[in-house]
Order: structure tokens, then C-alpha cells, then sequence
């Protein structure tokens, strides 16, 4: 069972998905068993991701549990090699937690093309899982290309009326770097002989080198498909269209996973695979997560739009992430990871409560609302929490991401300059407090300026139970992240010995023919 977990979890999804078209030609069908399908599949998904924290599925030499390594395309020598580390493992607990609570968020809002709209949620979620569990680097593309497509459709079908424009702006610059990453995997095999991760991991370990030049464009190859992805500024553009556009559910699996495959990304391949040209380029990306955290931050706070503000936190938050990953500091590395779950988290939490009120007074600007809390007290207390997790308010979650990114930052030897930075990235949580805190006042608090307000209902029970899962992740993940960090520190600490270390020896070409000539 152990050895074909992970295939489970992608292959439950595929699935679903595929019983709910085949139940689209059944004579008896109805549109409410589309979203039940989906429901149903996608939480046992989740609940059998549970056993990923049970055991250690057979801990290889290399890290990695649950293991699965098969022959797949013997003529090129790709694999179908999976397993997880203290890493992966949190983001597919995240994917899998977050998928069913869309499904949720989804219920009574999509009602055209029900059957596309939950078969295309299903397969996006074997696609992020497949992503996070890839050891073999053929295999993580097509993974990682395949997360595209039902986005796309998700965002051109069931977005708002820019939906077309959103959706062909995402696909393009997410795309086109992931293009520039196939080339960079290809290189890797002609170097190394294999696209297996593991392979090409202990081949640099054992001495093998790219070469200072292969290296140097190898690492932009793959920081330039994973950049989008996050997105670093200056590649952030395609995403505030996208969030704005797309439907509730693909805003949450948007900022709580499909960015984090950029930043895992890096963590995984860039640093690991090319710790010589990571730590040339640290300079450089600090200094955009840098512009990205008070960029993201400025434009956040004149935002007339709650969802575009939720949209350019993001980027401010994802800035955060980048920055803790090139401090190379294992305080830095750590809170980076732990991060991207809480942004997932609170972040997802945002969107729900936008789409929420948006369904009840189908807009998003600030200026409609006004003293939410007189007439929605529940919405009213789950909004403000939220936004406390995304400020950082200390014994929530947000809280100890950033303090680990700064104090890792702090104490980085990757620029000389590291407390100059660590001060600028700083006033990213001034400015949080500034945009979210206004946004609140505007919204929640005051007098009921628009008589259309008066009569909101408050959250029913449905959605309550979508939102009381978030907010008891913020609180516990914010009073106790021990568990957390203990499980994922051996995998960071390997990552971090890769890129503190200097690589020697020439390179893999060079060394097969002295071991030939010998």
C-alpha cells in the first residue's frame, strides 16, 4: 500500500473527474451529482493524504519516503520515480486540503457546465499533486505543464468579463517559461545521462559539475519558468488579472498552490542542482523579492477592488518567501517553507471571504460596502482574523513565517548587505497592516452607508465549516509550529549543505574520460 500511495493520490482525482463525464451521458443525471462527485473524490484524496503523516513509508538513503521507481520510457531512460521529504510533504497536505474546500466554495455559485467546471478541479489537483512528488524531471514537467490547462479553462469560462484576456495572459507567461525550463531538463540529460532527480542529485554531490557557463544559464532556465510562476516582480503582471477573473475556487487553488510550485521549484531544483550560479544570483533576487514585498505592499493599498488588493498581497507575500529562500540561512530556508503554507492558508481564507460577499452583492468594490458588522457579525469576525493572519498578528500562523524569513535574513552571508535588506523587507509588514487594516475599515466597520447592505444575510453553515478549518490552522500553526518545522528540517538542512558548500571537481564529461582513460 505504502509503495503506491502517492500514485493513489494523483491517479483518485483522474478519477472522479472521469465519472463525472461519464455520469454527464447517464439517462438519470443531474446537475447536484456533478458537485457531489467531485466532493466525494477530492476528500478521499485528503483523507488518504492523512497517511502520509502516519508512517515513514520506507525512508530511502536519499530522504525521500513513499518511494515509487519504475521503468517508464527506457529508450531515454525516464522514470516514473515518486516519493516525498519533509518538504513535499506539506504542500501535497495543503493541495489536498485546499481542493474539497473549493469544491465547497462552489456549491450554489457555478451554475453553468457543472460537469467541465468539477471534472476540470479534479484533474488540476492530480496535476499539483503529480508537481510536488515528481523525482523524475521529465515527469515533473509534464506535471507541471498539465497544472496549466485546466486553470486556463477554469479562468476562460467561468471568470468574470475579462476572463478570456486573464486566461490567455496566464497561460502565455507561465508557458513560456516553462518552455525555457524543458530546455534547461533536456541539458541536464546530455550533461548527466539521466532525468532522474535522485541521479543527477548524488552525480553533482559525487564531484560532477555543469561547468561554471552550463550552470549559469541552466539556473536561469529554470528561475525564469519558476519566477513567473510565484511570481517575482517584475514577472507579477499576469497575476492580479487572473485572481480578479478567475471564479472563487480557482483564486483559492491559485494562491494556495499554483504559486507555490514556483517556490518550491526553486527550493527543490535551483538551489540544489545549481548552488554556484544561486549564490551569484542571490544578490540579484534578493533585491526583486525586495522590490516585489514594498512594490506588491504600495499597489495593494489603492486598490478600489477587494479581490485586485488580496491579488497584490500576494506578490508582497510571495516576496517574502523568495527572500527567505536566498538567505540561505536554515532559519531563512524554514520560515520560507512554512511561508508558503501559510499563505496558502490564509490567503485561501481571503478569497473564500471576497467570494462569499461577492455572491451576495455580486461586486468587489470597496467604496459598495460599509459596516458589514452590524448585519454580518460572523463574516465580520472571520474576516478580521483572517486578515490578522495575513498582517502577521503574533500566535498566528503569518507570524512566525516572516519572523524566521527576517531572522534568516538577518544573519545571511549570501549579500553583504543582508541587514539593509532584512530592514526594507520589514516595511513590507508595515505596509500589510496599512492596506488590510484600511480595507477593513472600509468594509467591516462604520456606519451602513448603502442601503443594499442592510439586508445581507450572514454565513450560513456551509460556509462557516469551509472557514473554520483555515482559521484553526492559523491559530495552531501560529502558537505551535514545532511539528511543522521538526518534520521538514533533515530536508532543508540537505538542501542547505548543497548551496553553503562550493561545489569542486570538473566536470561529468571531464570525469567519464579520465575514468575511461584509467
Amino acid at each position: 500500500m505504502q509503495k503506491y500511495l502517492l500514485t493513489a493520490l494523483i491517479l483518485i482525482p483522474v478519477i472522479g473527474a472521469l465519472l463525472a463525464i461519464g455520469h454527464a451521458f447517464a439517462p438519470y443525471r443531474k446537475e447536484t451529482h456533478y458537485r457531489w462527485i467531485a466532493l466525494l473524490f477530492s476528500l478521499a484524496t485528503f483523507v488518504l493524504s492523512l497517511f502520509l503523516l502516519g508512517s515513514d513509508g520506507g525512508n530511502s538513503a536519499d530522504g525521500f519516503s513513499f518511494v515509487q521507481n519504475s521503468e517508464w520510457i527506457n529508450l531515454i531512460g525516464a522514470r516514473y520515480h515518486l516519493g516525498v521529504d519533509g518538504i513535499s510533504l506539506w504542500l501535497v497536505l495543503l493541495t489536498t486540503l485546499l481542493v474539497p474546500i473549493s469544491v465547497l466554495s462552489s456549491w450554489n455559485a457555478v451554475e453553468k457546465k457543472q460537469v467541465a467546471f468539477y471534472a476540470f478541479l479534479l484533474l488540476l489537483q492530480s496535476a499539483m499533486i503529480g508537481v510536488f512528488v515528481s523525482l523524475d524531471l521529465l515527469l515533473f514537467y509534464l506535471f507541471f505543464e498539465a497544472s496549466l490547462v485546466p486553470m486556463f479553462f477554469l479562468i476562460g469560462i467561468w471568470g468574470g468579463e475579462r476572463r478570456i484576456y486573464a486566461a490567455t495572459k496566464f497561460f502565455i507567461y507561465t508557458a513560456l517559461g516553462s518552455l525555457l525550463m524543458l530546455v534547461g531538463i533536456i541539458a541536464i540529460y546530455y550533461y548527466i545521462g539521466s532525468f532522474d532527480y535522485v541521479t543527477v542529485l548524488n552525480a553533482l554531490k559525487g564531484g560532477a559539475t555543469f561547468g561554471e557557463r552550463a550552470e549559469f544559464w541552466l539556473f536561469l532556465a529554470f528561475a525564469f519558468a519558476f519566477c513567473i510562476k510565484v511570481p517575482l516582480f517584475p514577472f507579477h503582471t499576469w497575476l492580479p488579472d487572473a485572481h480578479t477573473e478567475a471564479p472563487t475556487a480557482g483564486s483559492v487553488i491559485l494562491a494556495g498552490v499554483l504559486l507555490k510550485m514556483g517556490t518550491y521549484g526553486l527550493l527543490r531544483f535551483n538551489l540544489a542542482l545549481f548552488p554556484d550560479a544561486s549564490r551569484k544570483f542571490a544578490p540579484v533576487i534578493i533585491t526583486l523579492a525586495i522590490i516585489g514585498i514594498i512594490y506588491g505592499a504600495l499597489v495593494a493599498m489603492v486598490q478600489p477592488d477587494v479581490k485586485r488588493l488580496v491579488a497584490y498581497s500576494s506578490v508582497s507575500h510571495m516576496g517574502f518567501v523568495v527572500l527567505g529562500l536566498f538567505s540561505f540561512t536554515e532559519q531563512g530556508l524554514q520560515g520560507a517553507l512554512y511561508q508558503m503554507l501559510n499563505h496558502g492558508v490564509s490567503t485561501g481564507a481571503l478569497f473564500l471571504i471576497v467570494g462569499m460577499i461577492y455572491e451576495r452583492r455580486h461586486t468587489r468594490q470597496i467604496s459598495d460596502f460599509g459596516g458589514l458588522a452590524q448585519v454580518m457579525p460572523w463574516f465580520s469576525v472571520f474576516f478580521v482574523i483572517t486578515s490578522l493572519s495575513s498582517i502577521g498578528l503574533p500566535f498566528l500562523n503569518g507570524f512566525v513565517g516572516e519572523f524566521l524569513i527576517m531572522l534568516g535574513m538577518w544573519t545571511s552571508n549570501a549579500v553583504t548587505w543582508a541587514w539593509w535588506a532584512t530592514g526594507l523587507a520589514a516595511t513590507g509588514v508595515i505596509w500589510a497592516a496599512v492596506y488590510m487594516l484600511w480595507m477593513l475599515q472600509r468594509v467591516v466597520f462604520g456606519r451602513i452607508t448603502n442601503p443594499k447592505n442592510a439586508t445581507l444575510l450572514d454565513l450560513s453553515w456551509r460556509e462557516v465549516g469551509l472557514l473554520l478549518p483555515l482559521l484553526a490552522l492559523m491559530l495552531y500553526m501560529g502558537v505551535y509550529p514545532r511539528p511543522f518545522l521538526n518534520r521538514s528540517r533533515e530536508s532543508i538542512q540537505a538542501v542547505r549543505e548543497r548551496v553553503v558548500k562550493p561545489a569542486t571537481g570538473g566536470s561529468f564529461a571531464q570525469k567519464a574520460e579520465d575514468a575511461s582513460g584509467k
